[in-house]
């Protein structure tokens, strides 16, 4: 039996439906038993963890480097991806003794890829002004960006013109953006990550759902 099979007697099972609740409270029963036996798992593997288990961690990084990335992904780019998503699991690692509520796993762990996302946007406007002093930047951006496709997020017929209207939008209304609209995280979790007013995530959200709408029907397509 595999190390994540051996949990399964350690999760919770889901509830059985209530005969008087709608579909749509059926689903969010689900959802949220889903969500719960997802903590408990990673409450599971981070008490491992802190007993000395490196495998333990190794599973946690399977089970989220896939989000990690393709939240780096949208923020950043796929310009040295690979070393971002290191760097938030390095992060994770180390700050795993602090984390409180291990229940709460994933959103500690975006709110780290949110913090090397904005460490990566300072040294990439670093590195924009002291290369401004030798040469033209601008024949030198950004052909790579748009080369890779994005992980399991959209199609790929709309993945090229999506990547380059979130590059229209400003750094922090494209992260509410992908966290909530790509990433499926809830309204006030986000708040959480990004360490915001709930209602300021609702205007940024509404705001950049706006102006993508508005480049994509410039290009011709209809969102």
């Amino acid at each position: 039996m595999s190390a994540l099979s051996s949990l399964s007697s350690e999760v919770l099972t889901d509830q059985p439906a209530n005969a008087d609740q709608s579909p749509s409270e059926i689903d969010e029963v689900k959802l949220r038993s889903a969500v719960a036996r997802q903590e408990n798992v990673d409450s599971i593997l981070i008490r491992r963890c802190l007993q000395g288990d490196q495998q333990s961690f190794r599973q946690l990084y399977r089970r989220h480097q896939q989000r990690v990335r393709s939240t780096l992904y949208q923020l950043c780019g796929a310009s040295s991806l690979d070393d971002l998503v290191q760097e938030v699991f390095l992060r994770a690692w180390k700050g795993l003794p602090g984390l409180r509520q291990t229940s709460q796993f994933s959103t500690w762990l975006y709110r780290i890829s949110w913090n090397v996302a904005c460490d990566q946007r300072q040294q990439f406007a670093k590195t924009r002004r002291e290369q401004s002093l030798l040469y033209n930047q601008q024949a030198m951006r950004n052909a790579v960006i748009l080369q890779q496709e994005a992980p399991n997020l959209m199609h790929l017929h709309y993945q090229d013109l999506v990547q380059r209207g979130l590059r229209e939008l400003s750094f922090e209304h494209r992260a509410v953006l992908v966290l909530h609209d790509l990433e499926e995280v809830p309204q006030k979790e986000v708040a959480e990550i990004l360490g915001i007013p709930l209602g300021t995530v609702k205007s940024r959200l509404f705001h950049a759902r706006d102006k993508l709408r508005q480049f994509l029907k410039q290009q011709g397509v209809q969102p």
